[in-house]
Formats: C-alpha cells, sequence, structure tokens
C-alpha cells in the first residue's frame, strides 16, 4: 500500500503545483491587461475610410462607375478603378438622395451603406436577397450587373 499512498501523494502535489502556476499565470495576465496599453501609431479607425472597398467590382468596373460619380455626385478623385473613401462619399449622396441611406456621408462602407445600396439594386439590377446590410454574393452580383450596364 506504500507505493500507492506515494503516487497519490505525487499525483497531488503535482495537481497543487499545477493549479498555482495556472493561477499565477492568471494573475500576471490580468495584471498586464490592467495595464494601460501604449497609443498606436494610428488607429484602424484612422485607417479604415481609406481602404478599398470595391465590393466586388473589378478595377474597369470600378472605373466606369467613379465616372458616373464624377458627372453626377461629386466625385473629385482620380478615375483608378479604386473605390476608397472618395467614391463612396459620392454614393452615399447618391444614395441619400434616392434610396433612404440616413447616415453620415463618410465614405465609409457600413452596413447603413449596404442597406441603402441593396434597396437601390433590388428595385433596379436583379437583386433579390435580404436588405440586411451584409453585402454578400448577391449584392456584388447585383452591383456588377450595374456596373457592366455603364
Amino acid at each position: 500500500m506504500r507505493p500507492n499512498a506515494v503516487t497519490r501523494t505525487l499525483v497531488s502535489v503535482t495537481a497543487v503545483v499545477g493549479i498555482a502556476a495556472g493561477g499565477l499565470a492568471g494573475a500576471g495576465a490580468a495584471f498586464a491587461e490592467s495595464a494601460p496599453a501604449a497609443k498606436p501609431a494610428a488607429s484602424s479607425e484612422v485607417l479604415a475610410p481609406l481602404a478599398v472597398n470595391n465590393l466586388g467590382l473589378n478595377a474597369t468596373q470600378a472605373k466606369k462607375l467613379q465616372r458616373v460619380l464624377k458627372q453626377y455626385w461629386g466625385y473629385n478623385g482620380a478615375i483608378d478603378g479604386k473605390l476608397g473613401t472618395d467614391s463612396w462619399k459620392a454614393m452615399q449622396r447618391f444614395l441619400k438622395k434616392h434610396w433612404g441611406y440616413n447616415d453620415s456621408i463618410d465614405g465609409k462602407v457600413g452596413p447603413n451603406t449596404v442597406k441603402a445600396l441593396q434597396r437601390w439594386l433590388k428595385s433596379n439590377w436583379g437583386y433579390n436577397g435580404a436588405i440586411d446590410g451584409d453585402a454578400g454574393a448577391g449584392t456584388r452580383a447585383a452591383f456588377a450587373r450595374y456596373a457592366n450596364s455603364l
């Protein structure tokens, strides 16, 4: 019986050490989390509006859209096939005037921009999905149909 007692003791001591080490590791992580983080040089919020979001359009299709946005909706950027902040601001002006976009003209392709885009695409370009703010395959396909028509 003596070997059993030694084994049980060894297992118990190992378990206690493991629990203690885990507790200390957790405490260390908790302590590290409570310390203020250094501020990054540029936050993702600042960089997000600068990102290109073609919603599935290729460069040729995006250039066609940019020409329309330049002609009618105040787009002043390059016709480069990259739908960035300024392209989307122009698109939001169009969507605000005609398709119920009710958010700020900020150039971010968020759910409200996508919902207004979906309303327009549903009415005119064969989109048959939900008005849910998710730019999935159906939204992208209808957007491409529009761009191809230009």
